[in-house]
This record gives C-alpha cells, sequence and structure tokens, in this order.
C-alpha cells in the first residue's frame, strides 16, 4: 500500500512527530497517558451505551457489540480499540505514527486479540471507499488542522444507518483554564504544548460539520473530572470535554 499522505488538510505531521515520542507510554497508566486511563471507562461505556441504543441491542449480553465494524480513528496504542473488541466488534484502528501501530499491535497480540492496525489516514479509507457501523474520533479533531476537512471524510466513512461518535474540548474560557493552563503547566497531567487552544471544537462547529456529511447529532455531553474520587464522570456541563454521538441520516 502506498505511503499516507502527510500533507492531507486532515493531516498535521508535527503533531504526528510529536505523538509519535510517546509510543512506548501507551499502556503506562502512571505516564503521560494517565488521564485516558482514567477516562477510558466513561468512553467505552458512552459508545457502548449510545450504539447498543442505536442499533436496538441490549448492553447486557457478554458480547454487545459482536459482528459490529467499528473504525477507531488516531487509535494510539489501542486503549479504545482492545475493549472494543473485547465486546465482541470487528474494529479497525488507524494511526499515522507507525511506531503506535507497531505497539499496538505487540500489545493486542499478546492479549489475544485480533484487531486490523493500520498506518493510513481516514482519506486513504475513504478512496477505499471503506465503511464502518460506527466510526470513532476520540480526542482526535484538536490536533486536526482543517477540522472541517476532517469531519467531512470522518463522516464518509459511516456506513448507512451507523453511528459516530466523538470526543474533544470545548472552545471557551473555561477549557482554556482547565484543559492547557492547568493540565498542562500547573497539575503536569499532559505534556506542554499537547492541545492549541485555536483547535478545540464548539459543538455547535461540530454540528455543522457533520450534518454537512450526512449525519445528526442525537446527544451531547460533557465530562468533568472529579478529584476527590479520582475519576471521571458524565456531566450536563460540556463547557471543557464533551463527547456527541451522531447518526446517519443519508
Amino acid at each position: 500500500m502506498p505511503k499516507p499522505d502527510l500533507t492531507a488538510p486532515t493531516v498535521d505531521s508535527d503533531e504526528i512527530k510529536r505523538f509519535d515520542a510517546l509510543a512506548d507510554d501507551w499502556w503506562d497508566e502512571a505516564g503521560p497517558m494517565a488521564p485516558l486511563h482514567k477516562l477510558n471507562p466513561v468512553r467505552l461505556a458512552y459508545i457502548r451505551d449510545h450504539l447498543c441504543r442505536h442499533i436496538g441491542r441490549s448492553t447486557e449480553t457478554r458480547a454487545p457489540l459482536s459482528k459490529l465494524r467499528i473504525l477507531d480513528i488516531g487509535c494510539g496504542g489501542g486503549l479504545l480499540a482492545e475493549p472494543l473488541a473485547r465486546m465482541g466488534a470487528s474494529v479497525t484502528g488507524i494511526d499515522l505514527a507507525p511506531s503506535h501501530i507497531q505497539g499496538a499491535k505487540r500489545h493486542a497480540e499478546a492479549a489475544g486479540l485480533k484487531i486490523d492496525y493500520r498506518v493510513v489516514s481516514i482519506d486513504d479509507l475513504q478512496a477505499e471507499q471503506a465503511h464502518f457501523d460506527l466510526v470513532c474520533a476520540m480526542e482526535v479533531i484538536e490536533h486536526v488542522p482543517d477540522q472541517t476537512a476532517f469531519l467531512r471524510t470522518a463522516a464518509s466513512l459511516v456506513a448507512p444507518g451507523g453511528g459516530f461518535v466523538m470526543a474533544t474540548l470545548n472552545r471557551t474560557a473555561r477549557s482554556f483554564a482547565l484543559g492547557i493552563v492547568a493540565a498542562e503547566y500547573v497539575l503536569g497531567w499532559l505534556p506542554r504544548g499537547t492541545h492549541r487552544w485555536s483547535r478545540f471544537q464548539r459543538p455547535s462547529e461540530a454540528a455543522r460539520g457533520l450534518r454537512r456529511g450526512g449525519l445528526e447529532i442525537v446527544d451531547l455531553t460533557g465530562v468533568s473530572y472529579d478529584p476527590l474520587r479520582d475519576r471521571f464522570h458524565l456531566t450536563s456541563d460540556v463547557s471543557v470535554n464533551y463527547m456527541l454521538f451522531a447518526r446517519s441520516v443519508r
């Protein structure tokens, strides 16, 4: 397969290089990815519950996502892909950092999981006319230069009747204070420079971009951190972190 086009508007090559340097840290719960490890249970429950509701399945079965094709964009080391595979889904994980894919493959193999990990972009998958029952873009769009193009291309990968789930940060004064100043400079949760506030996306902007791609938002939920319990939880407050679920209306 040809190498992915790193000049595409949905790709930031500098971001890829920066995250590539963190390849060995994905599964270290005390390392740079610690916030994602804390966030993962909330993300997974949200994905499972909304996808099952969308297709009319029970969440109580052993493999509630059985036979569903799920795409994990910017999969990193597989923190999201592996649990989704354990819930029965046929998962494709894509990332443009080769070391991430190599590490994810090794970890999945050691866990006995079959996941299709690939070093390709969403533009490559669009060219292949690939489609999925669910497309996941979790903590990705805030690292993309052309977010309108990203949403349009990601939406094209959703099969008719399928769903799309996204997690990101809102562009507000509060998100700047908590998502950048506190998380990167005060608490040191994330390496400095991880985020650019200008790339945080308001829900209204996400809704507009998804509508252009034939998707309609059916749920918008905030995510907050409880320092006393050291865990994330869902909330009605979308001023900092939020997740959304959209359905295909094509």
